[in-house]
């Protein structure tokens, strides 16, 4: 079954000095039939003003990635850890025991724009983690390239669930194929552009794909896309 829910369909919170549309409960927002799939707790698409940023704080027990895609966010921690994350660019932290963090748009002129998803992890009290990696815009170009990944998967950020997050820059005209396991989920979210699924579910930037029931799984493009694709337990 693959179930389209259309952006417009998200969450939205405008707080101002941020703009965030929630896939699934989070925050204020609680819905109780929409609270994860599978190992995938938070989607959040979010925009943040210059200068202006998540203040310090603590998050247990949760594996969150983060993807930038224009702009560029700060990152600071409990661990020492400090990073500018530019666009293109992936991070992983694993909260585990507790970590204490900041994220931050040091820009004065630039908004940032990025998706922060939290992962249900394999288990409890795993020992707190952060680090990124650029991954450059031909390396995605069109196939799927393994970014976060709790399997061996060449050049892939480590996370501590079954979980495989792809991202994809499919060229005009060009199609992707992805066979999985039996009994696993997928998850898609464009990121920009257009596609369809299977030739017959269009989408466009924002929409989202839950599905599940199928091993085999095609996306397609008529004018290009950027789109993000997870192999879930």
């Amino acid at each position: 079954m693959i179930r389209i829910i259309p952006s417009e369909k998200r969450y939205k919170a405008d707080h101002g000095w941020l703009i965030t549309y929630h896939s699934f409960s989070f925050a204020e927002y609680y819905d109780p039939n929409n609270i994860r799939f599978g190992a995938l707790r938070v989607f959040n698409d979010d925009t943040v003003q210059p200068g202006r940023g998540f203040g310090e704080h603590p998050h247990a027990d949760m594996e969150i990635m983060t993807y930038v895609i224009d702009g560029t966010l700060e990152h600071r921690d409990s661990l020492g850890n400090r990073g500018l994350l530019h666009a293109g660019e992936v991070q992983r932290m694993t909260a585990g025991t507790g970590i204490i963090h900041s994220e931050y748009n040091p820009s004065e002129e630039k908004p940032v724009h990025f998706l922060q998803i939290w992962f249900l992890p394999e288990r409890r009290g795993l020992t707190p983690s952060w680090e990124q990696k650029k991954f450059p815009s031909e390396q995605k170009r069109n196939r799927l390239l393994p970014v976060v990944s709790g399997r061996p998967a060449e050049g892939a950020l480590y996370i501590h669930q079954d979980v495989t997050v792809y991202l994809s820059r499919l060229e005009a005209g060009r199609q992707i194929h992805h066979r999985q396991e039996a009994g696993r989920r997928m998850y898609l979210f464009v990121i920009d552009g257009a596609v369809s699924v299977d030739g017959e579910h269009p989408m466009k930037a924002g929409d989202s794909a839950r599905i599940t029931g199928l091993f085999e799984l095609t996306v397609s493009t008529g004018e290009g896309a950027e789109f993000m694709l997870m192999d879930l337990a």
